[in-house]
């Protein structure tokens, strides 16, 4: 098989062409794909602090995310670990959050005092993005508290400039990502908020005699932030004037994406017990909430699920941006497929990814190709809130083993956690996972944050690159330097796919910004059209499989 350093990728200029529709052929598992744990080998000592004390404080039970991103620009992913804090009460140690170097040879290195992003707030999420298109990556991170942006200077240095950058929301800021909403070229940001929660006036919640934390509508909720990026990384907040204020919801994850194929970027909210939120972009900025109509508000029961991470993307390869949506045990997962026309329906059992989530607590959702066969899987995080769940309900666990789902191309999917290597196999209290090729061998890895455990967990991907793959880094000149939003079709033979470029998605995380797309058996993708944000479409052919292209955007 060939291989192409990903560290030297060579510039394409693209030719305006049209693109060519195929059909699709199902897949079958790569059953020598194995995920290995390699935490400790990689030098990766990180523990979360969850602050408990037995007062059962929320913020306790939810945190925390992370984020694979280039920090210092050589070409490999450094790894960033949102870490918790001392809540009343507490008296054991603390730590702020992490940034471990990616050292090109499988290890890290810790790099979190030198980079000056060792916030030591009560962590929730990770941001990731160029939002000053200079060519390095900024850091947002959401806090229960105020929270805290860190310009990138260069070199894995950063500087705060949350008060100059006018971004310090105050709330429980549980999910962030950055994205392009108006489409000016630039990356605004939007921050999800969970509720309306203070210690001092916290409330105690039993299950029989057992003390459990309360749910989610024991406290109000708060809406979401949206701040427009005005430039030389000023911002405003124009929640309000986007149609975007709601504090019905208890917002834990936010996911962007073009979910009605008109070119803008539309937003999905999951809501933890409360109808989730599906707002529309008209293409100016300004959304319309339509969950309801479209079918995603409540699951194909009615019911409002205690939704926790989130992913789009196009499952059945038919061009249209399917929604999967992490619960609470015995719930299943929620998969929503679109059918096109502004609606989606509810397909969870039908596809085989029902029965199986049920007696789990998924926190992360969210797609990935791990065997590059061209067919979105799912990857979901499990584990409990409530460490002494066993008092009332003995027939689950804390820890609990996390869950992969191979995508077999007919419609359906299987599980495949018990065939997929050791590293699955391991049962934490597993919260955040992202995701991303750190080891730039071209097949997916996963970085998992263990909300209680003694260690955090990566999952190295031995045997996805088995298959040929095409890595794509676009770069936009136009369009906001990310090229977040852009989205890319693949024909290659009879496989077809359409992806997005994006960052933030699943659970407090934000991923990889390089895409990653599996040509199965194929040699060459026929053809690569990428749609910029801005409307502009570009279309190279024949492309040869096993290498990593950087695309820029044309003037």
């Amino acid at each position: 098989m060939i291989r192409r350093d990903y560290r030297r990728p060579s510039t394409v200029v693209l030719l305006l062409v049209a693109a060519v529709c195929a059909g699709s052929t199902p897949a079958t598992p790569a059953e020598t794909v194995r995920f290995v744990e390699v935490t400790e080998a990689a030098g990766i000592d990180f523990r979360y602090i969850n602050g408990a004390s037995g007062q059962k404080y929320m913020p306790e039970a939810v945190g925390s995310g992370a984020a694979f991103f280039d920090a210092d620009n050589d070409g490999w992913l450094d790894l960033y670990i949102v870490n918790g804090a001392a809540l009343p009460g507490y008296s054991g140690p603390t730590g702020p959050n992490a940034l471990f170097r990616n050292m090109g040879d499988g290890s890290f290195s810790d790099f979190s005092r030198e980079s000056g992003t060792d916030d030591e707030g009560f962590g929730m999420a990770a941001a990731v993005g160029d939002a000053d298109n200079d060519g390095d990556a900024d850091l947002y991170i959401g806090n229960y508290g105020a929270n805290v942006f860190y310009r990138n200077d260069g070199a894995a240095r950063f500087s705060d400039i949350t008060t100059e950058a006018a971004v310090g929301d105050s709330g429980w800021g549980s999910h962030a990502t950055f994205v392009d909403v108006d489409r000016d070229g630039d990356l605004d940001l939007y921050v999800a908020n969970y509720m309306n929660f203070q210690t001092d006036s916290a409330r105690e919640c039993f299950r029989g005699e057992a003390r459990e934390y309360c749910g989610p509508n024991t406290y109000s909720g708060q809406s979401g932030v949206l701040y427009r990026n005005d430039g030389d990384l000023l911002f405003t907040d124009i929640t309000t004037e986007a149609g975007l204020r709601n504090s019905t919801g208890r917002q834990l994850a936010a996911v962007f994406g073009d979910l009605d194929d008109d070119g803008d970027a539309d937003l999905f909210v999951a809501n933890d017990k409360q109808p989730n939120f599906l707002f529309l972009n008209d293409g100016a900025g300004h959304f319309d909430e339509a969950a309801a109509i479209a079918g995603v508000a409540y699951n194909e029961e009615g019911v409002a699920e205690s939704a926790m991470g989130a992913d789009i993307g196009d499952v059945d390869n038919d061009g249209l941006l399917d929604i999967i949506v992490a619960t609470f045990q015995w719930l299943p997962n929620t998969l929503y497929q679109n059918e096109g026309g502004g609606f989606f329906s509810d397909i969870t059992f039908a596809v085989g990814l029902g029965a199986e989530s049920v007696p789990y607590l998924g926190m992360t959702a969210a797609f990935l190709d791990y065997d590059n066969d061209g067919w979105l899987d799912v990857f979901v995080s499990n584990g409990h809130l409530d460490s002494n769940v066993q008092e009332f309900d003995p027939s689950t666990s804390y820890e609990q083993p996390n869950q992969l789902f191979h995508n077999r191309g007919n419609g359906s999917f299987v599980e495949v956690t018990g065939s997929s290597g050791p590293g699955l196999l391991v049962e934490r209290v597993s919260h955040g996972a992202v995701f991303g090729d750190y080891d730039n061998d071209g097949d997916t890895d996963i970085f998992v944050s263990d909300s209680a455990s003694p260690t955090c967990t990566l999952l190295r991907n031995d045997g996805g690159n088995a298959r040929h793959y095409l890595g794509i880094t676009a770069r936009g000149s136009v369009s906001n330097r990310d090229a977040i939003g852009a989205r890319v079709r693949v024909v290659a033979g009879d496989l077809v796919q359409t992806r997005e470029i994006r960052r933030g998605y699943g659970y407090m995380g934000s991923n990889d910004v390089r895409l990653l797309v599996g040509l199965g058996d194929h040699t060459q993708a026929d053809t690569l059209e990428i749609r910029w944000p801005n409307g502009r479409v570009q279309t190279i052919v024949g492309i040869a499989a096993d290498q990593q292209l950087v695309i820029e955007e044309e003037r």
